[in-house]
């Protein structure tokens, strides 16, 4: 049954107010940076995985943590340091006694079975622990001795790596970075925001977060975003704009075809046909547009792009590349 135009107006509204005052709520805490909350929250009401890159200090942890917090759902931090191993990311069977003096093995449920998990320089991990990662971001399951165990929704993994510091880190390979929904890049703060911070660091005023909604919102949410319609002109932009990541595409500029050995896969036209309806909710709206295709390309394709030898050679960004992709695009 079609919902009527009211119900449809009703709901966009309820959608947009939700947002902002979860943002806001956010904002109590976490100083600026309007954008990258945006772009965080975008990717959790798509059940999306984010992967979140910034020097040390910046407040990528607290963050995730505040987002947790605002939204009231349960939070789980994974440090990730060369030894830790993978039944630390996804729990083990121990054994027990029973009350009736017998043993079994009974399975310890690790830090993955949270709503909001922060895998904290997951690029300190070894390969092996960070393969933990994989089914829980993609199928929403873990297996665990041939026991298969459901992860419950709302379910993100919020991942943080140090793009400075290499030594000791693994990188992370392909198949992985395709799970991540977004690549976020923190940004240091300016002067304005820098004296905000020390304000609520340093002074007597220290900020706090309040529950914004509720566990039942969050999950309405989550369904109404599937519901926006998006036409089929508008789909094919953001199936062109992954096309045009391919080097040997008719669509692609030259800069792929210089730089860029493989492209976006269709993981990326997901995340950007998602985020494009949730902004579309955001601004009251029941459909996507083009340039709520363009307003998310970036952040759904940087890190999905595997430069080639003389990319990595002259140091050539993916997210430069990314936006000449969409310059060419406009043009088309």
């Amino acid at each position: 049954m079609t919902p009527s135009i009211e119900t449809v107006e009703a709901q966009a509204a309820s959608f947009r107010s939700t947002f902002h005052r979860l943002k806001d709520e956010i904002g109590q805490v976490f100083v600026g940076h309007t954008e990258l909350v945006d772009q965080l929250l975008l990717c959790f009401f798509c059940q999306g995985h984010a992967l979140i890159e910034g020097a040390p200090g910046l407040g990528k942890t607290l963050l995730v943590k505040t987002l947790s917090e605002a939204a009231d759902l349960r939070f789980a931090r994974v440090q990730c340091t060369p030894d830790l191993m993978p039944a630390d990311v996804t729990g083990t069977n121990i054994l027990v006694e029973t009350a009736a003096g017998q043993r079994e093995f009974l399975f310890q449920r690790g830090p993955i079975f949270a709503n909001i998990v922060l895998a904290d320089e997951i690029n300190r991990a070894t390969p092996r622990t960070q393969a933990a990662f994989l089914e829980a971001m993609q199928e929403r399951r873990v297996t665990v001795f041939g026991v298969t165990h459901p992860l419950d929704a709302p379910f993100s993994v919020f991942a943080t790596q140090n793009p400075i510091e290499m030594e000791g880190t693994y990188p992370l390979p392909e198949a992985q970075l395709d799970r991540f929904f977004f690549k976020l890049t923190v940004p240091v703060p300016g002067v304005h925001d820098m004296a905000e911070i020390m304000l609520r660091t340093t002074g007597e005023a220290q900020g706090r977060v309040g529950r914004a909604v509720d566990l039942d919102t969050v999950r309405s949410m989550l369904g109404l975003i599937r519901q926006v319609k998006i036409a089929d002109e508008v789909m094919r932009v953001a199936l062109t704009l992954v096309r045009a990541t391919h080097p040997d595409a008719a669509e692609a500029p030259a800069e792929v075809k210089q730089y860029v050995r493989y492209g976006a896969s269709p993981r990326a036209a997901q995340a950007i046909i998602l985020a494009a309806k949730a902004l579309a909710l955001i601004d009251g709206r029941y459909h996507a547009a083009t340039e709520d295709v363009r307003r998310v390309a970036v952040p759904a394709l940087n890190h999905r792009l595997i430069l080639n030898f003389h990319g990595e050679m002259e140091r050539v960004s993916a997210t430069s590349i990314v936006e000449r992709v969409l310059a060419t695009a406009s043009r088309a």
